[in-house]
């Protein structure tokens, strides 16, 4: 059962800002669950790369946004969403589902057509599998937008699933 929960739909070797929106749509997504930290912007910051926000508008053009993050702070969080006027949610407890839940009734879609896009297996990953939406792992950002050249702990957790049994892609 874990081993499945740690499979991404989709893990991309690139952040956020480079995924291909047109390759979301394609598999028929309808609106997008974000984490914050280190999948937006790195810890600790509250302003967006310039690359991420551009991605970000993009999306948003053509579909709902949430963003979705463990970290308990209404005022750093609520400032990141406020740059685009996204609503959101802290203090998520990932992987828990009962906070997710809350964000899917809203969107009132089927599980199925709603993206959780993270950079964590252990939290964004199974949070999103154990509701059935379409996961995507993608690389931690750093401050100057690009892939996060030491990140420590995705390679961890990519470890330890490889140790658990779980081929990812």
């Amino acid at each position: 059962m874990l081993r499945q929960l740690l499979r991404p739909d989709w893990m991309l070797d690139c952040t956020l800002a480079e995924l291909p929106l047109q390759e979301l749509l394609d598999q028929q997504i309808r609106a997008l669950v974000l984490d914050v930290d280190r999948t937006l912007l790195p810890r600790r910051q509250a302003v967006l790369p310039v690359s991420v926000l551009h991605w970000l508008q993009r999306a948003q053009q053509r579909m709902p946004i949430h963003l979705f993050s463990n970290n308990p702070s209404r005022k750093r969080v609520g400032a990141v969403a406020e740059q685009l006027n996204l609503p959101y949610t802290i203090s998520a407890a990932k992987p828990r589902r009962r906070a997710l839940r809350r964000v899917l009734a809203e969107l009132k879609l089927p599980h199925h057509e709603v993206a959780l896009i993270g950079d964590r297996l252990f939290t964004d990953v199974i949070a999103g599998n154990r509701l059935g939406l379409f996961t995507v792992l993608v690389k931690p950002i750093d401050p100057l937008g690009q892939p996060c050249q030491r990140d420590r702990l995705q390679k961890i957790e990519l470890l330890l699933a490889r140790r658990l049994g779980k081929t990812l892609g």
